[in-house]
């Protein structure tokens, strides 16, 4: 939908309508942000939006926790994690664990890292987008 169609519909939108004049603005500009970002950067939050849409509420729980145990980490840390869950995401489910309890990742991460991958490695991960690290087809 084009942007002036999708401002259009959430000013339509009964819920918006009921929101404070700050809150109102605030959406327009992140709608106005999510617009004008690269074509693959505005499908690439779409398919995570999608991803976490179908998460159970248990599973949204644990997502949050992950991701606060990730911002515990030093921001070094917390970019060699990250590079490894996209690293799994490319993986089948199956092989997702034997790769967090080799020798390899016993070497590279600590148990709290590894924590954190088992625990992503159990979420449904969408697959990684092309160009991030662990994508197929890089």
């Amino acid at each position: 939908m084009p942007p002036e169609q999708q401002k259009k519909a959430l000013e339509n939108d009964p819920q918006f309508r009921n929101l404070p004049p700050q809150q109102k603005q605030q959406l327009k500009n992140q709608l106005d942000q999510f617009n004008n970002l690269p074509p693959e950067k505005r499908q690439q939050m779409l398919n995570r939006m999608d991803t976490w849409g179908h998460l159970t509420p248990e599973q949204k729980d644990a997502a949050r926790q992950l991701h606060s145990q990730m911002q515990q980490l030093p921001q070094g840390r917390r970019q060699a994690v990250r590079n490894a869950i996209q690293t799994l995401r490319a993986m089948p489910p199956d092989a997702r664990q034997r790769q967090i309890d080799s020798d390899a990742y016993k070497k590279q991460f600590t148990p709290e890292e590894r924590n954190i991958l088992g625990g992503a490695s159990k979420l449904p991960l969408a697959p990684a987008e092309p160009g991030e690290p662990g994508s197929p087809e890089e």
